[in-house]
C-alpha cells in the first residue's frame, strides 16, 4: 500500500515469513536475499541490515516460523513431558526443506561468525530453555529433587535427535524416542538432578 511502511516487529514477521514461503517454495540452494524482498515487498538493503548474509536470514526464518514451546507441555509426568518435546522437536525438524540443514552446515563453514552463531544457539539456546522447565515442574511433582542440571545435559535430548538425523541418516518414531529418553535420558537426568528414590 502506498504510504505504508511497517518497522519493528511487523516488519521482521513480514521478512522472516517471506524468507520461509521462499526457502518452503525454492529451497536453500536457489533462494535469495532479492527473491526474498520482491517477497515481502522491500528492498535488499532492509534485509541486509537486520541479517547481512543469506545464513543467517534462514536460521532466524527457521526459529520464527517453526517455534518449539514448552508451554503446552505437561503430561503429568517428567517422562511423558520429555517424549512430548522430543516429539514435536522432530515434527519440526521433518518440517524443514530436505536441503537446508546440509545447505546451512555448508555455508555456515564458509562464515566462520555465522558458524559461532549457529553454535551459540545450540549450546545455549532455546534447547536449555525449552528443558529446564520440564525439571522445574518434576522437581514440583516430586519426582526430583533439583532442576540444577549443567547445561550439557540438558541439551543431550536435541544432541542425539541431530546426530541420529544428520549423521547416521536414521528416521526417528516413537520408538526410538521412547528408547532415547528411557535408556539415555531420564537416567542422566535423574543421576544429576538427585531424583528420589522410587
Amino acid at each position: 500500500m502506498a504510504g505504508f511502511r511497517r518497522r519493528g516487529e511487523e516488519l521482521e514477521h513480514a521478512l522472516l515469513t517471506a524468507a520461509w514461503a521462499e526457502l518452503l517454495e525454492v529451497g536453500f540452494p536457489k533462494l535469495t536475499i532479492e527473491n526474498v524482498a520482491v517477497r515481502a515487498g522491500t528492498s535488499k538493503p532492509v534485509i541486509y541490515r537486520r541479517w547481512p548474509t543469506k545464513a543467517k536470514l534462514v536460521i532466524a526464518a527457521l526459529a520464527h516460523n517453526l517455534p518449539l514451546d514448552e508451554s503446552k507441555i505437561d503430561t503429568g509426568s517428567l517422562r511423558g513431558d520429555l517424549v512430548e518435546l522430543v516429539s514435536h522437536g522432530i515434527k519440526r525438524f521433518r518440517g524443514v526443506p530436505g536441503d537446508t540443514l546440509p545447505g546451512l552446515i555448508t555455508e555456515t563453514f564458509r562464515e566462520p561468525e555465522v558458524f559461532e552463531e549457529l553454535r551459540s544457539r545450540l549450546r545455549t539456546g532455546e534447547v536449555v530453555e525449552l528443558i529446564r522447565p520440564l525439571l522445574t515442574r518434576a522437581v514440583t511433582r516430586g519426582e526430583l529433587r533439583t532442576d540444577a542440571c549443567p547445561d550439557r545435559v540438558l541439551r543431550l535430548p536435541f544432541d542425539l535427535l541431530r546426530a541420529e538425523t544428520l549423521v547416521y541418516g536414521v528416521m526417528i518414531d516413537d520408538a526410538a524416542i521412547a528408547a532415547i529418553v528411557d535408556d539415555i535420558v531420564l537416567p542422566l537426568f535423574r543421576f544429576h538432578c538427585n531424583a528420589n528414590p522410587a
